[in-house]
């Protein structure tokens, strides 16, 4: 899958699941301060992730997910 796809599909759980305004939402937003997700918001967005993309994400490495283009760089290195 090419980058692009990934983080296209990225932005649309993450626009799903906030309810936000998709021409809003851009690689660089940040899970903690631009959309203040709460530790339940992020493990569900995990979850969501894992389930589109059939990955599995441990709680260590779901830490480092801090913005969408650090999620899509994960997918990207850990899709099969």
């Amino acid at each position: 899958m090419e980058r692009q796809e990934v983080l296209d599909k990225v932005i649309s759980v993450v626009v799903s699941h906030f309810e936000l305004d998709p021409a809003k939402v851009t690689g660089d937003l940040s899970f903690l301060t631009d959309i203040d997700a709460d530790s339940i918001d992020f493990v569900e967005l995990v979850l969501e992730m894992e389930d589109e993309f059939d990955i599995e994400i441990s709680d260590e490495d779901a830490e480092g997910l801090k913005t969408i283009n650090n999620t899509v760089d994960y997918i990207m290195s850990h899709s099969k």
